[in-house]
């Protein structure tokens, strides 16, 4: 495997859609701007590969590598149908198109599933058909008495071979077709194989380009201030200090606050704390009581019903035993390791940036906007991304980068420092539910009524938000009165897309509920939880294998216990299963059981990592994670005040995955919902407290009873 590039965007110029296939279709041009010869040359049917007479393939990449290995496992789909030799497969970046790659938006778990697998596969199998048409010519046999393998067209009747650079220049002539036939899974030989990651090597040796390694002649150095409050402004600025620093070149204001220019960053931090500004707030004044006070007075009265089924209230009025509880979750940072930063030149003739950004289209259409260049000006290099969890949706940094270029006239890369990341976040909204559950005599849940109370982060078009219900709206759980509602708030903290969205907190509502019924009524959490799936198969399969392989209903270490959780994320099934115990009063998860049926898993390694690392930031989150706000403002500036999981706080993770013919769903945030009400289902089971309040690490939990 050759490392990885980045696509030379003069390779790609112009390009148009097969009609009817959802294929995007590549045609080279040269300098000129005329269509190339079609006489000599590789085969590049498609925007995603290209053959080239010496057998060399080389895939593009279309989605943002932030460590959850898509850089080898998408290209391993087109690999796979093309029947390529993996050793002889390049792997490139490629930059922003507005169309070529269809959506390039890297976030919900979707590189993969939505559409990316056929997609991905068709592209494969257009190639290899045109191989094997070429090859059939050349034979002077019908295409039907060919096949591919090990990177050649094989005639098994004649024992004849044509390696695929040899048929190149003849299947450029031919026609890409619409409707290729694609191999049957049964023959699969590279997916769902462990093959070596492409970038393992860069990363190791450091050669590696995140967006923070990024460089280009006469590129200067900034940093931004932003104002402390949210919804505050830049009233004025004093930079006579801050110019006085050695190699500060300039300082200018922007729309989101004043950027410090220099020769280099450290330059740049240092005028940034020399610069005297005076900012102006913008008359939001909430801190966090305030705020959790409002939710739980919006939550007082009822809100858009987003699911109902049957009678909710006569359920509740005959159950047997009623269950009412409060629960709430903290604002959260994505507080990534590598902070907000973009590289932006904006000249006359158009604009180059390079960023680490799940966005790439979006910072190609925010550089359009400000710049007035036409999009197909705006170059985009999309960079490695030094973690994203959804944060990198986002296009705010690349517009400081952009205005900064702009008023300086020169290349600029912007880098927020720690403290501007924290404070100026779109926060995981915080959350405030009211849920009421009842069982009847024989321990069956009869009724659910859940009222959530969350800001918007899609900005609640249509009759409700659909990510502030998510988790709890969608429950795969059949019970015969279900009513959930959404409670919009007036809050003007600053949200955003956080790893696995609203499922990160309404799961742990849901299904922290769950136990609290199945106690109530004096059932086991798994036998009660299977008897809500009852016609979900799959699910129940899922739940049994986490139970068989966790030992669930065998007695734990003595001072532990075990708890369960499940979820159902972008596609994915999932069931987790914790074991805690009590250190110095403080959580202690020793391990955690998760089986996940994902669908096909394209890569083994790259699902167990993902799920590996759902379970360390979901924990880290559900122990540490909380974002205060204080009189407007954020109050955590830094990892000293917004704990992450530590080494010494990382259980055993055993991950197993069901196998399955499915079509592909999530991997990289199905993990994360289920791992905090698991962990406080434990801590039920080993105290006799319920935690209905996030994070743990904030509360006192009572003394450990019996193991269980």
């Amino acid at each position: 495997m050759a490392p990885v590039s980045t696509l030379d965007r003069r390779d790609f110029v112009r390009l148009g859609a097969l009609a009817g296939a959802g294929l995007v279709i590549g045609i080279r041009l040269p300098e000129g701007g005329e269509p190339a010869s079609t006489d000599a040359g590789p085969l590049h049917p498609n925007a995603f590969l290209r053959v080239d007479p010496d057998g060399s393939v080389t895939i593009w990449l279309g989605r943002a590598d932030m460590g959850q290995g898509v850089r080898t496992a998408l290209p391993m789909i087109v690999a796979e149908e093309l029947d390529a030799d993996w050793k002889r497969v390049t792997v490139l970046q490629a930059d922003a198109h507005p169309s070529a790659f269809g959506r390039m938006m890297t976030v919900g778990s979707s590189s993969v599933r939505n559409g990316a697998w056929n997609q991905l596969r068709i592209a494969g199998a257009s190639a290899r058909a045109m191989l094997i048409a070429a090859a059939a010519t050349r034979f002077k046999v019908p295409a039907s008495e060919l096949t591919t393998g090990s990177h050649a067209v094989h005639h098994h009747a004649s024992r004849r071979m044509l390696g695929y650079g040899e048929l190149v220049l003849d299947a450029a002539q031919l026609p890409v077709p619409s409707q290729p036939t694609l191999k049957d899974p049964k023959s699969f030989r590279l997916v769902g194989t462990r093959v070596p990651l492409v970038d393992t090597h860069l990363k190791v040796t450091g050669a590696a380009k995140f967006g923070i390694d990024a460089r280009t002649p006469g590129m200067l150095f900034a940093t931004v201030l932003r104002p402390p409050s949210h919804g505050g402004s830049l009233k004025a600025f004093d930079a006579s200090r801050a110019r006085a620093v050695r190699g500060v070149k300039d300082v200018v204001q922007i729309s989101s606050g004043v950027a410090v220019v220099a020769d280099s960053t450290w330059a740049a931090l240092k005028g940034a704390r020399a610069l005297a500004v005076e900012w102006q707030a913008g008359g939001f004044t909430m801190s966090s009581t305030d705020i959790f006070a409002h939710l739980a007075n919006v939550a007082e009265s009822p809100g858009v019903v987003t699911r109902t089924e049957g009678d909710v209230e006569a359920g509740l009025l005959a159950a047997a035993k009623r269950v009412s509880a409060t629960y709430e979750a903290p604002y959260l940072a994505h507080a990534t390791m590598e902070p907000m930063n973009c590289t932006a030149h904006v000249r006359a003739d158009g604009v180059e940036i390079w960023a680490p950004t799940q966005n790439p289209q979006g910072a190609q259409s925010t550089a359009a906007r400000l710049t007035g260049q036409p999009v197909d000006k705006v170059t985009v290099h999309v960079q490695y991304l030094g973690c994203g969890w959804g944060r990198r949706s986002s296009t705010d940094f690349v517009q400081d980068a952009v205005e900064t270029s702009m008023k300086v006239q020169a290349p600029v890369q912007v880098l927020w420092t720690r403290e501007e990341d924290m404070r100026h976040d779109n926060y995981r909204p915080c959350t405030h539910v009211r849920i009421d559950g009842g069982t009847d005599a024989a321990g069956k849940v009869v009724a659910l009524k859940a009222r959530v109370a969350a800001q918007p982060i899609a900005g609640g078009r249509g009759r409700f938000d659909g990510p502030a219900v998510a988790g709890i709206s969608d429950m795969n759980y059949h019970i015969p009165g279900l009513r959930v509602e959404w409670c919009r708030p007036d809050i003007r903290v600053p949200v955003g897309y956080w790893r696995s969205v609203g499922p990160s907190q309404n799961t742990f509502v849901l299904e922290s509920f769950i136990d609290e019924l199945a106690h109530a009524a004096g059932r086991d959490p798994v036998d009660l939880r299977r008897e809500l799936l009852a016609g979900e198969a799959r699910f129940r399969r899922v739940l049994d294998l986490v139970a068989e392989r966790s030992g669930w209903g065998t007695p734990a270490p003595e001072g532990r216990a075990r708890g369960v959780a499940i979820a159902e994320d972008t596609q994915s099934l999932v069931a987790e299963v914790a074991e805690v115990s009590l250190v110095n009063g403080r959580p202690k998860v020793h391990k955690v059981w998760v089986v996940a049926d994902c669908g096909r898993i394209i890569h083994p390694g790259i699902a167990e990592a993902q799920f590996q690392g759902a379970v360390a930031g979901g924990l880290g989150a559900a122990l540490y994670g909380e974002i205060t706000i204080e009189n407007g403002a954020t109050k955590q500036t830094n990892f000293n005040d917004f704990r992450l999981l530590r080494i010494s706080d990382m259980p055993e993770v055993d991950v197993w995955f069901v196998p399955s013919e499915e079509e592909p769903g999530g991997v990289g945030e199905p993990g994360v919902p289920p791992i905090a009400p698991a962990v406080t289902n434990a801590l039920f089971r080993l105290t006799g407290t319920r935690i209905r309040k996030l994070p743990m690490a904030a509360q006192t939990i009572g003394a450990v009873g019996s193991g269980s």
